[in-house]
């Protein structure tokens, strides 16, 4: 079974946050968002969004494209670890 990736927030506190020494309540106000956000972000309780990865970019950590992408990974790992339901092909042929 995959291995679920860390989610973006983590990244961001420990490799990003933590080494500048910055505050959740310091980076949130330079990013223009509450802090409340960005500590769910933060603790993994919420998605980065495609604004938050604009923001990011924008204050000069990484792409937007590569935030996002982040996401998509940990958001399709946790999917794959989670139990679905059977799925029919929806083209005949294909069986």
């Amino acid at each position: 079974m995959m291995k679920i990736p860390p989610h973006p927030g983590a990244l961001l506190r420990e490799d990003v946050l933590q080494p500048l020494g910055l505050s959740v309540t310091d980076a949130a106000g330079r990013l223009g968002m509450s802090r409340v956000a960005l500590s769910r972000v933060l603790n993994g309780r919420a998605a980065v969004s495609p604004d938050l990865a604009l923001r990011l970019e924008r204050a000069g950590v990484g792409t937007a494209r590569a935030w996002l992408s982040m996401q998509s990974n940990f958001d399709l790992a946790a999917a794959m670890q989670r139990d679905q339901p059977v799925i029919q092909p929806l083209d005949d042929k294909a069986a």
